[in-house]
Formats: structure tokens, C-alpha cells, sequence
């Protein structure tokens, strides 16, 4: 595969762009431009958008990663021609018709579900019990309760976008798994990336480990860049 320098990393619910802060200087080392974006959470249309804002401003080909619900994000905005392939970290990976909420919804075991609870507006917030013991358990007790102060609500609706054309069923994909996952079980990753077709690696971490484990995922996108 001809080598790609820059890459776009796209956040999931009850997070920003700063869930990256670990791996960007790793990809940076290694020459890699690389932007994280700022989803809205308000709304998978707006998300999307936001992630397609991102890649209009790059120069050259794309690797478009995404982290839990970003998954369907990348899924709809990835089809830009600019992106070359597309890395799911702990994500969803809806195709064409489906969503993450219909994906959630599918598996027998998520036990991250219990522990979110909706404001009168529809956002949902994850509890303290659902940060520290599902979400990010392998994180420090000061990376726990920083991620709970700064987690970002999401709409509830958001979960329901559906993708009209799925990216990864025309572009080289690859999957991380994280083995110690209770948000998405490492079952159903691994179901997800085999319809895929997905280049697969696990990593002994929680849903995040982009803060857990940050050389594992920075190496994994370093082989997705080529």
C-alpha cells in the first residue's frame, strides 16, 4: 500500500477530541499530520458533517479513525473519495441502513448500557459507576474522574442515524480490539470486523484505549498509514 500522512481522528460519545491527546504526539513523531476533530454530539447528520468539514482541509489521501460511536461516522463520511482507508478503534461499524443504536441494540451483552442515564432534552450521561468500572477502568483514579467531569452528553437520536452507504465496503479497513471491553463486548467486535473483512489486532484495554494504551493504537494506525 502507497503510505498516507495524514489522519483524521474522530471521538465518540461522552468524549471530545482531546481522548487523542496520547496519540497524537506519537503520530506526529512519525511524521504524520494529523487532526482530531470536535464532534457536536447533537446529531449524527451534524457529526458526519463535521468529520467531512476535517477532511475537505486536507492535503492528499486520508486515514479516517474512529472510536465507538464514531465508527458509524467514519461509515457515512469516509465515502469521500480523499479517504484511503478507515481504522475502527473499539467501534461500531454499521452498514448500509443500520446504525450504532441498531448494532447496540443487537448484542446479547453490553453491560455499559445499564449505566446511562438521559436528561430532559434526550442527552445521555453516563454514570460515575459506568465510567470507573465499564467505561474506563483501566485509566488512573485521577484519568477516571477527569473523564467523568469532561465526558460529552450525547444526543440520544444521534445513535439512530442510519448510513446510506457504507466506506468500508470499498477501503482497505482495519479493527482494534479491545480484549477488556463492557461497552461494545469483544464478541461482537469481532463479528463486526469479520463482516468487514477488517486487518484485525487486539489490545489489552478498556473501551479507551487511546488513553490506556496509546502506542498500541498509534502503531495500529501507523500500519493502517502504511
Amino acid at each position: 500500500m502507497a503510505a498516507i500522512s495524514n489522519v483524521i481522528l474522530v471521538h465518540g460519545a461522552w468524549a471530545d477530541g482531546s481522548c487523542w491527546a496520547k496519540v497524537i504526539p506519537l503520530l506526529v513523531e512519525k511524521g504524520m499530520k494529523v487532526v482530531a476533530v470536535q464532534l457536536p454530539l447533537s446529531g449524527f447528520e451534524a457529526d458526519v458533517a463535521a468529520t467531512r468539514r476535517a477532511i475537505a482541509l486536507a492535503e492528499g489521501d486520508v486515514v479516517l479513525v474512529g472510536h465507538s460511536y464514531a465508527g458509524a461516522v467514519i461509515g457515512e463520511a469516509g465515502n469521500d473519495p480523499k479517504v484511503a482507508r478507515l481504522v475502527y478503534v473499539d467501534a461500531f461499524a454499521p452498514d448500509a441502513g443500520e446504525s450504532a443504536g441498531t448494532l447496540f441494540s443487537q448484542f446479547k451483552s453490553a453491560p455499559l448500557g445499564a449505566e446511562l442515564r438521559p436528561d430532559a432534552e434526550g442527552f445521555l450521561k453516563l454514570t460515575r459507576t459506568g465510567v470507573f468500572a465499564l467505561f474506563a477502568q483501566d485509566l488512573t483514579t485521577d484519568e477516571k474522574i477527569s473523564a467523568y467531569a469532561a465526558q460529552g452528553p450525547i444526543n440520544g437520536a444521534a445513535l439512530g442515524g442510519a448510513l446510506t452507504q457504507a466506506a468500508w465496503r470499498s477501503r482497505p479497513t482495519f479493527y482494534l480490539i479491545g480484549d477488556q471491553d463492557y461497552a461494545i463486548p469483544p464478541v461482537e467486535q469481532e463479528r463486526m470486523a469479520a463482516r468487514m473483512n477488517a486487518t484485525v489486532a487486539h489490545v489489552d484495554s478498556s473501551h479507551v484505549p487511546m488513553l490506556s494504551q496509546p502506542s498500541v493504537v498509534a502503531n495500529f494506525i501507523l500500519q493502517a498509514a502504511g
